[in-house]
């Protein structure tokens, strides 16, 4: 498995109870892509900017479309770049190969539409139990990727390891290597923006809404 799998799986796992962007998890995707072509050595970063390395043999198909999609020439892709241009629809794409593969499943619907496909949730493989293990060992990596797309376990209550409710925020402390810390750096920044672009929507959709039901009083 990989960190963007294990933590889709995770954060389906916990997000049961709340809505969740699928915006917020395609960008977090695309940067635990980031963080598992750093530890092949596909990638460095030299400042904030994505060098590629040698070209390693990946198995998972979504990562090696990833490495495939790396800017080879200067002045190189930055991380902030990559995470919207890989992460469009990315969260989409991975859903559907965790379903095609088996790892997810649909819920069967109670009631008057018996036969209507329900939502995916995972299937008890052992990807699940991996990703599950990986999690409640508390590894920072994960745990700074599941808390940025502002999910908590509800198991560990407020005073979980690196857990928060406001989308964009992570406790990294246990991260050591610089690379990786960046990324979530970066990451947490965007997920920030998104996060303001969409209140600043609402905002503005709610005065427009206020601006018709004036009229026509």
């Amino acid at each position: 498995m990989t960190t963007p799998r294990d933590l889709l799986i995770a954060v389906m796992d916990m997000a049961s109870s709340r809505p969740l962007g699928q915006g917020d998890l395609s960008l977090a995707l695309a940067g635990a892509e980031l963080i598992d072509l750093l530890s092949a050595q596909a990638i460095s970063l030299d400042g904030d900017r994505i060098v590629p390395g040698y070209r390693p043999a990946i198995a998972d198909h979504l990562l090696d479309e990833a490495a495939s999609s790396l800017v080879q020439h200067m002045p190189y892709e930055s991380v902030d770049d990559w995470l919207w241009r890989r992460g469009r629809g990315l969260s989409t794409a991975y859903l559907a190969a965790l379903e095609a593969e088996g790892q997810l499943v649909r819920q069967r619907r109670r009631g008057w539409m018996p036969f209507r496909a329900g939502e995916l949730v995972p299937a008890e493989t052992p990807a699940r139990r991996e990703a599950a293990n990986r999690w409640m060992a508390d590894e920072p990596v994960l745990a700074a990727l599941v808390v940025a797309v502002g999910i908590r376990d509800e198991q560990t209550g407020d005073d979980g390891a690196g857990v928060t409710d406001d989308v964009g925020a992570t406790d990294d402390a246990g991260v050591t290597d610089d690379a990786v810390a960046t990324v979530l750096a970066v990451l947490n920044d965007a997920l920030s923006r998104l996060a303001f672009e969409r209140q600043r929507r609402a905002i503005d959709e709610e005065a427009f809404s206020n601006i018709w039901r004036g009229s026509g009083d």
